[in-house]
This record gives structure tokens, C-alpha cells and sequence, in this order.
């Protein structure tokens, strides 16, 4: 090892997102299981993203895309994946680099990952419990699909690695 610290931010993010890639690859194989679905909310600025120009001018900063019922080309590689995805009944093409993924979360298993840059510049990673797809830290997706969900909203429980971490 070349430092004198294990860069456990940065391991980290690069498990949580292999575990992403596996899932997508996953599901471009065999198609989404029972009520699984996935709002991802990425970094539209980041400087491999592809989007339409107006999905840029319409959401400059994060933007959140669901993956549920109707989505096409699903492309899975090595640092992001390609999908088509229906806005308004206009499909779109997007490439979303890995990278720039800020919330991967699948509300039907009450599951989430949370990836952010500390002020320091140092990255952190954080398994989010979410108990419902109304959490206020995924903003609507332009495209929301309606959820068959009777149930109230409900707090979601934040595990945050900063709590293990040594001052």
C-alpha cells in the first residue's frame, strides 16, 4: 500500500456500485421480479451523461428516474448503463455512468444506497432503510409510475457509515 489509511470511502463506493451493475445486469437478463422497482437519481451534470437536451435544461442538477414498468435497451457495462425510459409518452435514450448515481433505492424491499462527497472531499457511503417511495430524500422522478400503495408513509431509518468512523 502506497498510504498510510485504507481509503474505506472509496472501497466502499465502488462495492455499492458493483452491487448496482449486478442488479441492472440482472434485470436485462431476466426482466424485473415481482414488485421490485428502482428510483436512481443521478447527477445530470456529471460529464459522461448523456441526456436530451431538454431533460438537462429541465433538471440541471440531480434528476430521478424510475424503473418500473415500461423501460427498453437496458445496457449494462462496465462503468454505466444505457436505458430508454417513457417521458410523457416520449421515449428517451439516456446513459447514466455509475459515477454519477447519488440514490439507488427499491422501495419494494424497503432498500437503498446513498453515495455523497464530504466537504473535506472525502467520499461516504450509506445503506438507507427506506420504508416507503414518498422518502424526501428521492425527489419525484419526471416520470413517476402511481405506486398501488394504500399504506400512509412512514419514516424511513438512516444507517449512516459517519457513526463508525473514528473522530
Amino acid at each position: 500500500m502506497s498510504s498510510d489509511t485504507i481509503d474505506y470511502g472509496n472501497l466502499m463506493h465502488r462495492a455499492m456500485r458493483s452491487l448496482i451493475k449486478e442488479v441492472l445486469n440482472d434485470i436485462a437478463k431476466d426482466g424485473l421480479p415481482g414488485q421490485h422497482h428502482f428510483f436512481i437519481t443521478f447527477d445530470t451534470m456529471h460529464p459522461d451523461v448523456e441526456i436530451a437536451d431538454w431533460l438537462s435544461d429541465r433538471y440541471p442538477g440531480d434528476m430521478t428516474i424510475v424503473i418500473q414498468h415500461w423501460f427498453d435497451n437496458l445496457d449494462v457495462g462496465d462503468v454505466g448503463f444505457a436505458i430508454t425510459l417513457n417521458f410523457g409518452d416520449n421515449p428517451e435514450p439516456l446513459y447514466v455512468p455509475y459515477d454519477a448515481i447519488v440514490t439507488f433505492v427499491d422501495p419494494s424491499v424497503e432498500f437503498g444506497l446513498r453515495f455523497d462527497s464530504g466537504e473535506d472531499g472525502k467520499k461516504g457511503a450509506e445503506v438507507v432503510s427506506i420504508e416507503t417511495a414518498e422518502h424526501e430524500d428521492v425527489p419525484e422522478a419526471p416520470m413517476v409510475e402511481a405506486l398501488d400503495d394504500d399504506e400512509p408513509p412512514k419514516d424511513a431509518e438512516v444507517v449512516s457509515l459517519d457513526s463508525f468512523r473514528k473522530p
